[in-house]
C-alpha cells in the first residue's frame, strides 16, 4: 500500500478512501478545495473533448450508410409508423440477423423529435458515446478522483471507442451498459441488502440481454466474482448471500421477455453467435484458431482491426505506451486483489476478451467483440496512471510527481488529438465499400414515387430507410418484373439487373445515372 502524503489543513485521511485517492491529490495540490475545483473543470474538460470527437461534422464523418445501421433506423421509422409493427416479444427483431431492440427504440424517440435522417441516427450512437464517457468515470471513481479522471479521458480520446460512437449501430451503447452493470455489482457490495440485491440482478440482466453481444457474458463474471470472493473473503460473501435469491429472482424478471424469445425462435436467437464459432466449418475468418487468438491479444499494442468500420489504418486498439499503462493498472489490482471492487475488476477483463478470442468470423482482431472491455479497461488504464505517479513519486518526490501528472495528461490529449486527426483523415476511398457510400447513390436516385429498385435483400435496408416516405418497390436481383409500366422509374445497381427484370429490348433504354470512385457505372435508371 503506498505511504499517505501529508496535506497541510487537510482532516485526517479516511479508511474507506482508498489510499491512492489521498496520496494523488496531496501530490497535486496543498488544498482540497483548489484540488476540487480543478478536478471538476478537468472533468468539464474531458466530457466537452469527448462531445466534439463524436459529434463533430458527424454529418460527413464517416458518410455513407451501412446495412445494419440502416436497420436500426428501419425499425425505428417502423415502431414510428407501421401500425401494429413491434420486435417479438417486445425486445427482438429477427431481421438483420436477429437484434436486440432497446438502441432501435432510442432511436425511435429521437426521430420522433429531430427528423429521421442519417445524422439524427449517428447522433444517437454518439450520445451513447459520450454517456459511456461519463459512466466510466463513474465506475472508475470508486477508485479515487484522479484515476478516474484519467479513465475517463482515456475513454474520451481513444480511438477504439470514437469510432464506435459515430456509427449508428446498437454496440455504441455497450460502454455505458458495462459501466452501470458493474456498478450496480459494487452497490450490492457495499449495501447488500436483499432490496439492493434484486436491483442487482435486474441490471444485470438489462445489460447482458438487451444490448449487444459481448455483455451477454456478464453471469460469467458475476459467478467467478462470487466464487473469488467465497475463496479469499469468506465474510463478504456471507453478507452478499442473503440477496442471491431476491439477485436471481430479478434477474428472470427483467430477462424473461428475451428468454421467450430464445424457446419460440432459438435458430434467429443464437444464430448470430452460431455463424462466427469456430465450431462452424463454414466460418470464414484467419487461417487457424492461433493465429486468430494471437493477432486478437496483440491489439493491445501491436494489431488493428482489418474492418475500416471498426478502426482507422490498422491502429491497434491501445498504443504501446497505454498499453505498458493499463499493465500497470493490472498489477495494481492484482496486488489489491482482496478488495472485492478489485477483483471485480480483475474477473471482468479476461471475460470480456473471449467473445473475441473465439468468435473467428470477420478477421481479428475485431474490435466490436472487445467492447465488454471497455469499462474495465478505463479503470485499469486509471488506476495505472495512479501507479505511475506514486512510483515517481517514490524515486523523484513531489515535483516528480507532478511533472508525471502532467505527462500523463499530456500523452492522453495527446491520444485524443491522434484519433481525431487518424479518424478526420481517413481517405474517402478506405471508407467508400466499407460504408455502402455506392447504396446512398442508389437510394438519391430511387427518391422518386412509385419507383422500382432492384437490389438484393441487405442492401434494399439503405433505400428503404431513406426513402422510407416514398415507399419503392423492391425486386430481388434475377426477378422479373411483370407490366413495368406501372412504374416511374426502375433503378438497379447493374445493368445486368434490368436486363433480367425487362428484358434485354426493354432494358436498352437504361442510362448510368453514378459512378464509383474508379468510374465504374453503380447505378442505373430506366424510364419504361
Amino acid at each position: 500500500m503506498a505511504r499517505a502524503l501529508p496535506r497541510r489543513g487537510a482532516a485526517p485521511p479516511r479508511e474507506d478512501v482508498a489510499p491512492h485517492s489521498r496520496d494523488l491529490a496531496a501530490v497535486l495540490f496543498p488544498y482540497a478545495r483548489t484540488a476540487a475545483l480543478l478536478a471538476v473543470g478537468a472533468l468539464v474538460a474531458i466530457v466537452a473533448a469527448a462531445i466534439v470527437l463524436r459529434f463533430a461534422d458527424l454529418a460527413n464523418l464517416p458518410g455513407g450508410l451501412y446495412g445494419d445501421e440502416a436497420a436500426e433506423g428501419l425499425d425505428a421509422q417502423r415502431m414510428l409508423h407501421q401500425p401494429g409493427f413491434h420486435p417479438d416479444w417486445f425486445v427482438w427483431f429477427q431481421d438483420d440477423g436477429g437484434r436486440e431492440a432497446l438502441f432501435a427504440y432510442v432511436v425511435a424517440g429521437v426521430f420522433h423529435f429531430f427528423g429521421e435522417t442519417v445524422l439524427t441516427l449517428r447522433g444517437v450512437a454518439a450520445g451513447f458515446g459520450v454517456a459511456g464517457v461519463i459512466g466510466v468515470w463513474v465506475l472508475a471513481r470508486r477508485w479515487g478522483t484522479w484515476t478516474a479522471l484519467a479513465a475517463a479521458a482515456w475513454a474520451a480520446g481513444s480511438l477504439w471507442l470514437v469510432v464506435i460512437s459515430r456509427d449508428g449501430m446498437r454496440n455504441t451503447i455497450v460502454p455505458l451498459f458495462g459501466s452501470l452493470a458493474l456498478l450496480a455489482l459494487l452497490l450490492w457490495l457495499d449495501r447488500p441488502s436483499r432490496r439492493i440485491a434484486a436491483l442487482a440482478g435486474g441490471a444485470i440482466a438489462l445489460c447482458m440481454l438487451y444490448t449487444y453481444q459481448p455483455l451477454k457474458l456478464l453471469p460469467i463474471v458475476v459467478v467467478l466474482w462470487l466464487w473469488w470472493l467465497w475463496r479469499s473473503d469468506p465474510a463478504t460473501f456471507r453478507r452478499l448471500r442473503v440477496g442471491f435469491v431476491p439477485f436471481a429472482a430479478a434477474f428472470l424478471v427483467v430477462a424473461a421477455p428475451m428468454i421467450a424469445v430464445a424457446i419460440t425462435n432459438p435458430s434467429n436467437y443464437f444464430g448470430r453467435a452460431a455463424a462466427v464459432s469456430p465450431l462452424n466449418p463454414a466460418v470464414t475468418g484467419d487461417s487457424n484458431l492461433l493465429f486468430h487468438m494471437l493477432r486478437t491479444i496483440g491489439a493491445f499494442g501491436f494489431t488493428g482491426d482489418p474492418n475500416p468500420r471498426q478502426d482507422v489504418a490498422g491502429i491497434p486498439l491501445l498504443s504501446i505506451p497505454l498499453a505498458l499503462v493499463a499493465l500497470l493498472g493490472i498489477m495494481r489490482l492484482w496486488r489489491g486483489r482482496r478488495d472485492p471492487a478489485n477483483s471485480l475488476i480483475l474477473c471482468s477483463l479476461p471475460v470480456f476478451l473471449v467473445p473475441a478470442l473465439l468468435a473467428v468470423a470477420d478477421g481479428s482482431p475485431h474490435f466490436l467483440r472487445l467492447l465488454g472491455m471497455a469499462a474495465p479497461l478505463g479503470v485499469t488504464i486509471g488506476l495505472g496512471a495512479a501507479e505511475l505517479v506514486e512510483q515517481v513519486h517514490r524515486l523523484a518526490g513531489v515535483w516528480g510527481a507532478r511533472v508525471a501528472v502532467g505527462s500523463v495528461a499530456l500523452g492522453l490529449a495527446a491520444t485524443a488529438l491522434g484519433s481525431w486527426q487518424a479518424y478526420s483523415a481517413a481517405p474517402l476511398a478506405d471508407r467508400y465499400d466499407a460504408y455502402s457510400f455506392p447504396l446512398i447513390v442508389l437510394a438519391d436516385a430511387a427518391a422518386q414515387p412509385n419507383t422500382a429498385v432492384v437490389v438484393d435483400i441487405y442492401a434494399a435496408t439503405d433505400v428503404q430507410f431513406l426513402d422510407y416516405a416514398l415507399a419503392p418497390t423492391i425486386f430481388k436481383p434475377g426477378t422479373p418484373i411483370s407490366n413495368p409500366a406501372r412504374f416511374s422509374q426502375i433503378v438497379a445497381t447493374t445493368r445486368r439487373d434490368l436486363v433480367d427484370a425487362v428484358g434485354a429490348a426493354a432494358a436498352s433504354g437504361a442510362r448510368a445515372v453514378a459512378w464509383d470512385l474508379s468510374g465504374k457505372p453503380i447505378v442505373w435508371v430506366l424510364t419504361p
